[in-house]
């Protein structure tokens, strides 16, 4: 598929985060871009401030009317069912209709792609990646999965030459991708709902991996079974980040490198967790050739990425921070940073599963993990794509969670319940709609 000869592009499920980035990238190269999204959003009220039009009903009359058939691309995310009665109409009529993986694919393959795989990590590796490159002045666009808060976009760059893309396990999207550099984070149990089990994921990981023939262009976190180079905190690595320390609630450490030991590399967002997405993405940029200056520079001028361990209260009285972490794992880097930061304070930590099926597959690393904080409120599961499965509620989660201060709320108790707590560190966290609740919550905090 030649895309210069594509003129309209249609989006079904345009507000997601992966396909919006995509939607701005081709009205970015001058196509005509519209589409159609389930619920209004703060990401669609940008999309069509930014010229898109978007509707909110599966309605075939909607549809622009100059979307003809010869020159238009219909990118569709995999969360859309069959029974789409739009996505009916451009499949009965031929359009060209691909995943926003394909798509992906079909862009980065012109490119030098960097793809950044892992089931935790990938936004924020691939967005301080994205920084970097653009910073030291390569000619980059980077498609990512969050609004990272120095461009207040997903999106970074208009590049045409280099691409960084997150490479999706959902669904085996990363496959589609033509990658000259990679790194895989991790590649914990996740999305069992496609795979069946854990043994499947690290196949289709290593499928991946296999995609980069030269493995001195892979990066591993070290004691992850592939073949790459390795990084790691304070043990021996390919690249290694040492000499950690705190200073002015950032971090400060070295790296040793194959070619020299970089000192005093300033880094703000908290968390080892993300000292290795930095350290990860460091390691990528500087096997590319970006000087290292370019590099320490970009690495402390990064704000982070929205509900990345987001702040948004910071005072002496009062800490709210909000993240998208979904899976057991990705709560307890949270809870780790959390303690790391205000190791004397009181946290309370209010929670929404995401999915059904996430949440009966790890049910107990999900109350272990939450069982860590001081306190903690739930919220009902958010569905997304799925439908209800008997027995797995939140409920179920709270039952299982060992800590005699929690409780299960409604939406509409959230913020009477949040004012209740005497907790001088808040916590929200999950993938679903909690993250249209944040701004009241903020509101109702300050």
């Amino acid at each position: 598929m030649n895309l210069n000869q594509i003129h309209n592009v249609y989006f079904i499920g345009i507000g997601g985060i992966g396909m919006s980035a995509l939607a701005r990238y081709f009205q970015n190269i001058g196509k005509n871009v519209s589409g159609y999204d389930k619920t209004p959003s703060t990401l669609t009220n940008e999309l069509i401030a930014g010229g898109m039009s978007i509707h909110f009903v599966d309605d075939i009359n909607l549809i622009p009317k100059d979307y003809y058939i010869e020159n238009t691309l219909v990118v569709l995310t995999p969360a859309v069912p069959i029974t789409h009665s739009e996505l009916n109409y451009f499949l009965e009529r031929d359009y060209i209709v691909k995943k926003r993986a394909e798509v992906l694919g079909i862009i980065t393959k012109d490119t030098f792609c960097f793809a950044v795989a892992g089931t935790h990590g990938k936004t924020t590796t691939s967005s301080i990646l994205g920084h970097i490159l653009y910073e030291s002045g390569a000619d980059v666009t980077a498609f990512l999965g969050g609004i990272v808060e120095n461009y207040n976009s997903n999106l970074i760059g208009s590049g045409k030459n280099i691409s960084v893309v997150e490479a999706d396990e959902f669904d085996r999207s990363f496959l589609h991708l033509h990658p000259n550099i990679a790194c895989v984070t991790s590649m914990d149990a996740d999305h069992l709902d496609i795979y069946g089990d854990a043994s499947s994921i690290e196949s289709s990981f290593r499928e991946f991996a296999d995609k980069v023939s030269d493995k001195s262009k892979l990066f591993v976190p070290k004691g992850l079974p592939l073949e790459g180079l390795t990084v790691a905190i304070n043990e021996e690595a390919t690249f290694t980040a040492t000499n950690i320390r705190i200073e002015n609630s950032a971090y400060v450490f070295d790296v040793k490198s194959p070619s020299e030991t970089i000192e005093n590399i300033a880094f703000s967002l908290p968390g080892h967790h993300n000292l290795m997405n930095a350290l990860m993405a460091l390691a990528m940029a500087k096997t590319f050739g970006t000087p290292t200056n370019d590099i320490a520079k970009a690495l402390a001028s990064f704000k982070g990425v929205q509900r990345r361990f987001s702040y948004q209260i910071k005072s002496e009285n009062l800490v709210y921070i909000d993240d998208y972490a979904h899976h057991p794992t990705e709560i307890e880097a949270v809870h780790q940073a959390v303690r790391e930061l205000y190791p004397n304070q009181k946290v309370l930590a209010i929670f929404q599963p995401h999915l059904f099926s996430r949440t009966k597959d790890f049910i107990d690393g999900f109350a272990e993990s939450l069982s860590k904080f001081d306190e903690i409120l739930l919220l009902d599961i958010y569905p997304a794509r799925e439908l209800p499965m008997e027995g797995v509620t939140s409920s179920w989660l709270l039952s299982k969670i060992e800590n005699s201060n929690k409780k299960l709320v409604s939406k509409s108790e959230l913020i009477s319940e949040i004012l209740k707590s005497n907790s001088k560190v808040i916590v929200t966290i999950g993938a679903g709609d909690i993250g249209e609740l944040v701004p009241n919550v903020k509101k109702a905090l300050s």
